[in-house]
């Protein structure tokens, strides 16, 4: 659903910003909405390659396990870091009223997504293979994944590009067009990916590649389509490239944000190779019960990107207007309902752990480790959720800086802790408790950075809004 943000003002009465003057409750739910479909989308999409991946065979699917990280980290700094960090300026500029700022902050958002893509493809293509092998790829595996790899990285400008355009979009309160190609996007890629990996309609079976392909496509087809609306003048920001010029502090904007943020992404999947490294040598059954349980926390994460997500242009548009009150008031607000929904899934999967656990497995022993897992962490998970969300939401009042560090001091507790009592012989559940007890601790730490952090003067209680319009 988009939340209508008129751009120009009518010549007899202003129009005011809806994101100023709507209620937060509301507006934050209608905005949340599309993002949730979109992350849902995203991840049924992932199930459908992991399963034609695994008519492949078992090898492809071990390698599609060692790529999936950086995959994951690809997605995780394009969507929600740099572009949170993309949606955060264009907001404060439009909260500010100045459009013309915000258009031009939009294509300096597009430098940055190009760049950052043609980085990761070529430390992909050239470090690619020692970093899977790294992570224990070897013979057949690891071919394997630098075949389906070197497709995928290829193109990696693309994935970059269209989530900087999405977070553009986002960024002016337009949820809907960026969820419903994200979707088409999906589709593209199940209906490409599997054509030519597994050699349907009498295409040839071009295997891992053929299976990358697939998102390849699909990323390139949408990185076109919304350059092209974002051209066309029907969106609420339009891209003059006659009248582009580059300007430093337009990049340091966007950097300040999206740069710092791009830590957290890193120290999350960083905290879970870590952590699954150390479960190792606590064996097969315990390692699997655990991945069991991570594998539940990525999916969860789309939950609170889709509430985080929906905080920053509300929050941007309230900075950029001197609103500093309603700022911090959508933030609590959004960081409640990620807490309050994640929260239920933990409690509930704290006592019926069965309910997730024997859809992967029915092996007792893994069982056991799992729910021994979700019997620790399932209640930390309102915690996780609310430092989630206030890392989205610090975003858009530009002040990342206190979540990052949050982050950092959970990656510091699971691999200090997790080495400690690894070497110390303690039983497998003492590392689950420390997974939990890592997770409240981030939450805190992120709330409390919040709380204590100034995010700007708040605009005098007897004037109007500043720029309660975004000319």
């Amino acid at each position: 659903m988009t939340i209508d943000v008129p751009l120009v003002a009518a010549p007899a009465k202003p129009a005011t910003n809806s994101l100023l003057t709507s209620p937060i409750l509301p507006t934050l739910f209608a905005l949340a909405l599309p993002n949730a479909v979109a992350m849902v989308g995203s991840t049924l999409v992932a199930v459908a390659e992991t399963s034609y991946i695994g008519r492949l065979g078992t090898v492809p699917l071990a390698a599609i396990a060692l790529v999936f990280p950086f995959a994951m980290l690809t997605q995780m700094m394009s969507a929600g870091a740099m572009g949170g960090g993309v949606s955060s300026a264009i907001s404060r500029a439009l909260g500010a009223g100045d459009k013309t700022r915000a258009a031009t902050l939009a294509l300096h958002a597009a430098i940055i997504g190009l760049c950052a893509g043609a980085l990761f493809t070529v430390i992909m293509l050239l470090f690619g293979r020692q970093f899977f092998a790294l992570l224990g790829g070897r013979g057949r595996v690891l071919d394997e994944a630098c075949a389906y790899s070197n497709v995928l990285f290829a193109g990696a400008s693309t994935i970059w590009l269209v989530n900087t355009f999405a977070s553009v979009l986002r960024g002016t309160g337009d949820m809907r067009l960026p969820s419903l190609t994200l979707i088409v996007a999906g589709l593209v890629q199940i209906v490409v990916g599997g054509t030519f990996g597994l050699g349907l309609l009498g295409v040839p079976q071009f295997g891992m590649p053929g299976v990358a392909a697939g998102q390849l496509a699909a990323f390139f087809l949408a990185t076109l389509f919304l350059a092209w609306y974002l051209v066309s003048g029907r969106s609420r920001l339009t891209l003059n490239f006659s009248a582009f010029h580059f300007e430093r502090a337009m990049f340091l904007d966007i950097l300040k944000v999206g740069a710092v943020a791009c830590l957290s992404p890193l120290q999350t999947v960083l905290t879970i190779l870590i952590f699954t490294r150390i479960l190792a040598g606590f064996g097969t059954e315990t390692l699997a019960g655990y991945g069991i349980g991570s594998r539940l926390e990525f999916l969860l994460i789309p939950i609170t990107f889709a509430f985080g997500i929906a905080s920053i242009p509300m929050i941007g548009m309230a900075i950029g207007a001197g609103r500093i009150a309603r700022a911090r008031q959508i933030a609590w607000t959004a960081a409640g309902a990620a807490g309050l929904t994640l929260g239920a899934i933990g409690v509930t999967l704290a006592l019926r752990p069965s309910l997730w656990v024997a859809l992967f497995t029915s092996d007792r022993a893994v069982t056991a480790a799992a729910h021994t897992y979700f019997a620790w962490a399932g209640p930390a998970y309102a915690f996780f959720g609310m430092g989630v969300c206030l890392y989205f939401s610090s975003q858009g009042a530009a002040k990342v800086g206190g979540p990052v560090l949050a982050s950092s001091a959970r990656l510091a507790m699971v691999a200090v802790g997790g080495w400690f009592l690894s070497a110390a012989g303690a039983p497998a559940w003492t590392l689950f408790a420390l997974v939990g007890a890592a997770m409240i601790v981030f939450g805190l730490a992120t709330a409390g950075a919040v709380l204590f952090t100034r995010w700007g003067h708040e605009a005098p209680t007897s004037r109007e809004p500043v720029n309660p319009q975004v000319a």
